[in-house]
């Protein structure tokens, strides 16, 4: 009887030491552009470029017992022709034509400079998540050049501990937030028309 019980208490215990660890996840964000863009544009042409300028593809962990072993992570391949798309779609709502080979064209370059998923270090179990993007913007025309810098954070609370769907989500929110952020930007446009 007692090793019995001593069995069940093992397999309870080996349970709720495999419930603090989470597995890593690799999530395929699709972020989109929200929101009205006003076009200034005639139908030029624009080089549109979207560069991956983040050290590392992981945002950061899920915390838990083993923060190490919960790594969240979006590789270029999953994200960058997804903003090439969104972006080059933003340009066409600007009222320009992107056009990816022409000579002496104005260039827009977006560069995704920051993808950060942070939990409590503290505790067992994930609560809590603050995820945040950063994306650089370089539009030169001629001799005239503008740069800018735009973000956007959520912070997420949870019930229990978030699965690759939900941080998929989340993620995808904060990027198109932050997508949205730079095409609203007036200065752009401008600058792309002159």
């Amino acid at each position: 009887m007692l090793k019995r019980l001593s069995f069940g208490l093992i397999a309870l215990l080996g349970l709720a030491l495999v419930g603090c660890a989470h597995s890593p996840q690799q999530l395929d964000p699709n972020p989109k552009l929200t929101g009205t863009i006003n076009a200034v544009g005639q139908g030029q042409p624009v080089v549109v470029r979207v560069v991956d300028g983040r050290s590392s593809p992981v945002l950061g962990t899920r915390g838990g017992l083993y923060p190490e072993t919960s790594a969240v992570s979006v590789p270029s391949a999953n994200v960058i022709p997804k903003l090439q798309t969104q972006a080059e779609a933003a340009v066409r709502l600007l009222g320009f034509t992107p056009s990816p080979n022409a000579y002496n064209a104005p260039q827009l370059t977006l560069t995704l400079a920051e993808l950060k998923y942070q939990s409590p270090k503290e505790g067992l179990y994930v609560t809590e998540a603050t995820i945040g993007a950063t994306f650089r913007v370089e539009a030169v025309n001629g001799g005239r050049r503008y740069n800018g810098r735009y973000g956007a954070t959520l912070n997420q609370r949870f019930g229990m501990s978030p699965n690759e769907q939900t941080n998929t989500k989340l993620v995808s929110d904060v990027l198109s937030d932050a997508l949205s952020r730079v095409f609203r930007d007036q200065s752009i446009g401008e600058l792309l028309a002159q």
